[in-house]
């Protein structure tokens, strides 16, 4: 169960990813139509005016179609096969609940205490998607819909029809059956979701009340469950759903930031729900520091080969918001630190809401750029000031407190320790030399060169192809299920091939990469199979192979019929699996990749047999 939540909570990420950038060009044309900034340039009518109108409302697609976001990038990170299929049926069928919600509404619509509008106007518990008038299900909705779709999908995809309703096999029979689903969907959500507005609104005004105290509380435990991998499930619903504020408080404070910008008034009395997001001050202030911690207390001799490692993970937390290079650092080896680190940062989150300074702070320097210093800095350039000076004096407790513990407690932290983790073991392990393939001048040539290298090392490590069941990512962390999780290598060896650590909570393996992770993913991709023109380009390991020492063949016709079959592979399976023939064309790719994913062999017949 914790897997599939841990899943869940990554694939909700994907959409998040792109506010960043909606949210900096939304800034930006705020601030290129105000007369006060630009002068006459931003008079109604001028071409200055008319290009930074139609770039600002191209630049709302993000924050205006959330729900669609949604409901399109969960299959992404959940669909075990075909997931770009799996989008398209999500799509869809969301639709077809809207619309089943809409004619719900208009038929029973006083029963339910909801009043149909007239005209393409959002009303009470009422929201327009694309043109539809539906219920207002938030975020949940969509989501709800999404992995509905994902589980009909995974289970019916390459499900087999007879041939005369073969027009009805793959993605037109998820699409059938979730017909169907999606339709009881809406019915439950109609019944149940005006009730649940109450709810919310009780729970809103509650977390509106909570000051102070209840944002550091909510911060600690956004920290905390980041090294589960929960801290998704916690956020999401705040930031983007109407559990704080109608539409979200990401969506609700870029659509102010025009009022925001004109307003000399504390930012707390325009928007004090906007406090929760201030789980990225500990990004800019509190880790920097602790790297700092780490350089100054480690051994002299290491230091230069320490700072290799830390510049990197400072600008990837201070500027982009991922904190994961880092935390790994110290996360799993001195827990106690970790925790030092989040009683600290909802401390500075809590300094921080008692002083009135408010906005998006969820994530790095760039993030807070776009949604608060570019647009709000002429008329709140005290407030962020103040900020500034706050999370200085920060800082220098991070730094004292986490240097202190580790020269009190003699902690064997990055450069501190008594051995440096042993290359040749590496090579050994993964059967192939590291250094070797790199080229002359000791790096590697391209970065698609390096992210590839990096995928196979992560694949032998896992204990080769033969071992790894599924994979899916988040923003920095390549979550794999593996099949045997005790031929896995330890974090150490992950670590000297290039990732920032390893978590390994049952038979899920977490590899945390980096930013760059989309990438690696793509290529883990490659090497497994997963992509037609590829195949596995990494042996499995010693370990991985003993499990599979059959050795066993099939050859295929073109069509998918099996052509010859090892004939070990029949006296092994029961009978009522020995006919492997004909395949259904749709499923033959899904087939063999399955087949060769176990660790045997599969050739495709192009000619006679």
């Amino acid at each position: 169960m914790l897997q599939k939540i841990q899943r869940f909570g990554g694939a909700m990420f994907a959409p998040a990813m792109l506010f960043s950038i909606s949210g900096l060009m939304v800034g930006i044309s705020a601030l290129a139509t105000t007369v006060d900034i630009v002068g006459d340039l931003a008079v109604y009518g001028t071409p200055w005016y008319v290009f930074w109108t139609i770039i600002q409302r191209g630049s709302w697609t993000v924050f205006k179609r959330l729900p669609l976001l949604f409901a399109v990038a969960l299959p992404i990170g959940l669909a075990q096969k075909q997931p770009a299929r799996c989008c398209l049926e999500a799509l869809v069928a969301y639709f077809a609940y809207c619309f089943f919600l809409s004619e719900i509404i208009k038929l029973s619509g006083d029963n339910l205490g909801l009043k149909y509008p007239s005209s393409l106007t959002p009303a009470s518990g009422i929201t327009v998607i694309d043109g539809i008038k539906t219920l207002d299900t938030g975020i949940i909705g969509p989501l709800a819909v999404s992995a509905t779709v994902v589980a009909i999908h995974d289970r019916f995809y390459d499900a087999k029809v007879p041939d005369w309703l073969g027009t009805f096999s793959g993605s037109s029979l998820v699409y059938l059956i979730s017909f169907f689903a999606v339709f009881a969907l809406a019915a439950i959500s109609a019944a149940i979701v005006p009730f649940a507005y109450a709810v919310t609104e009780t729970l809103r005004h509650a977390l509106a009340g909570v000051g102070p105290f209840g944002v550091g509380i909510f911060v600690f435990l956004e920290r905390a469950l980041e090294p589960m991998g929960l801290h998704h499930l916690l956020y999401m619903p705040i930031y983007y759903d109407n559990l704080v504020i109608h539409d979200g408080i990401y969506a609700t404070w870029t659509n102010l930031l025009p009022i925001l910008s004109h307003s000399t008034r504390p930012l707390n009395e325009l928007a004090p729900w906007a406090g929760f997001t201030a789980t990225g001050w500990g990004k800019l202030f509190g880790l920097p520091a602790i790297a700092a911690a780490f350089y100054f207390t480690a051994k002299p001799e290491r230091r230069a080969g320490l700072k290799v490692i830390l510049l990197p993970a400072i600008v990837a937390s201070v500027v982009c918001g991922v904190t994961e290079p880092l935390e790994f650092l110290f996360m799993f080896t001195y827990p106690g630190l970790f925790l030092l680190y989040a009683v600290l940062s909802s401390c500075l989150a809590m300094t921080m809401n008692f002083f009135g300074i408010v906005g998006i702070f969820s994530g790095g320097l760039m993030e807070m750029t776009a949604f608060n210093f570019i647009p709000l800095m002429r008329m709140h350039a005290g407030s962020y000031l103040l900020a500034l000076g706050i999370g200085l004096a920060f800082s220098l407790i991070f730094f004292v407190s986490f240097r202190a513990l580790i020269l009190v407690y003699d902690l064997k932290t990055p450069g501190r320790e008594d051995h440096v983790s042993n290359r040749a073991a590496i090579d050994r392990l993964t059967g192939s030399g590291f250094a070797k393939e790199q080229s002359p001048n000791g790096e590697v040539s391209i970065q698609s060169d390096q992210d590839h290298v990096l995928a196979e090392r992560v694949i032998q490590l896992l204990g080769g192809v033969g071992n790894i069941v599924g994979a899916t990512n988040c923003a920095t962390r390549l979550r794999v299920e593996v099949a045997d999780p005790s031929i896995v290598a330890d974090n150490a060896s992950f670590v000297a091939v290039g990732a920032k650590g390893l978590i390994i909570t049952g038979k899920t393996a977490q590899v945390i990469i980096g930013i760059s992770v989309p990438r690696v993913k793509e290529h883990f991709d490659q090497i497994m199979g997963l992509e037609p023109g590829f195949v596995p380009t990494t042996s499995a390991s010693p370990a991985a192979s003993a499990a599979h020492k059959r050795g066993d063949i099939c050859f295929f016709d073109i069509d998918g019929t099996l052509a010859w079959q090892d004939p070990r592979v029949a006296q092994e399976l029961p009978e009522s699996e020995r006919d492997l023939s004909p395949y259904p064309n749709e499923a033959v790719s899904q087939a063999i990749r399955d087949f060769v994913a176990k660790g045997n062999m599969a050739f495709i017949c192009t000619g006679a047999r």
